[in-house]
């Protein structure tokens, strides 16, 4: 649906009060907003790599980009610093984020590849920034911290570490946002590649997105079983939400970084953005920073 090539899309975010899927490309340093009425992309580009982005109760974005959180306000273009993090880790930059039930903003952070295929190991950590900007360290000597989200109960946070290849559950404290005890929900097989961006359904199931796998696949968090593969036609899936009117569709985002020149020529759908129909299951609307 969206045929304007992202480098790495990422953390697609419906926002039903524009109508529109807000989403970033990480490394061409853009948070993108696309909509379905006038099917056009506009663009706002900020001074890091950005890693995600959600919404804000009053209005503009949350965003998570080189080291630090701040806000966006999409009329004036204007990015205001809320909090910078980890300054002694110069490799680092922020990953995936998305809004707890209660309006506290979780990103993780990861070491960028120093060269193709190596990267320092275990330098990131998860944050929580609550709404009066106070920032707690939930995880540390993560990999990539990557797909994130609540169960419906709001008892259990999901969370990826890409390299772990697996989903882990922990308990989640509704009122303090603090997490807890770790447990191993579901590890990928070899074909489903990596594990990346993730959302969950209106039914509690997961969907995770498969970085080279070109595919999302639906997990049930009960059982830690596969049930519902989508494969698309293009290998680097990096994200997924739900979104439209009745959060009925499922919105895909995908990569062409990372795909050599012989690979791309195959690859013609490489870094656009998908929309999947007839699932048969909705998503929830999102949560609003509560700041």
């Amino acid at each position: 649906v969206v045929k304007e090539k992202n480098r790495m899309g990422e953390c697609p975010v419906w926002e039903e009060r524009e109508s529109a899927l807000v989403y970033v490309d990480i490394n061409s340093q853009k948070v993108c907003r696309w909509s379905p009425l006038t099917n056009e992309v506009q663009s706002v580009s900020v001074d890091a790599r950005v890693g995600s982005v959600a919404l804000r109760q009053c209005g503009g974005y949350v965003i998570a980009l080189g080291t630090r959180f701040a806000f966006l306000d999409w009329d004036t273009q204007a990015v205001t610093t809320i909090l910078e993090l980890e300054q002694d880790k110069l490799n680092n930059r922020f990953n995936d984020g998305k809004v707890d039930p209660k309006g506290r903003f979780f990103a993780g952070t990861m070491a960028e590849e120093t060269a193709p295929g190596v990267r320092a190991r275990r330098q990131g950590a998860l944050y929580t920034l609550f709404p009066d900007h106070s920032v707690i360290k939930q995880l540390d000597q993560v990999d990539i911290s990557n797909g994130l989200d609540w169960s419906l109960d709001h008892r259990t946070f999901f969370h990826i570490d890409s390299l772990a290849y697996a989903v882990h559950a922990f308990s989640y404290d509704v009122h303090t946002g603090k997490i807890a005890c770790p447990k191993l929900l579901y590890r990928l097989a070899k074909e489903e590649h990596m594990p990346d961006g993730m959302c969950i359904d209106a039914e509690g199931k997961l969907w995770v997105a498969c970085i080279d796998g070109g595919r999302v696949i639906r997990v049930d968090p009960e059982t830690g079983k596969r049930i519902q593969t989508v494969t698309l036609p293009t290998p680097r899936i990096t994200s997924c939400c739900f979104g439209g009117k009745d959060y009925s569709e499922m919105y895909v985002t995908s990569a062409y970084d990372g795909l050599d020149e012989a690979t791309l020529a195959k690859e013609p759908h490489a870094g656009e953005i998908f929309k999947i129909t007839g699932l048969g299951v909705k998503g929830i609307p999102q949560n609003f920073y509560a700041a």
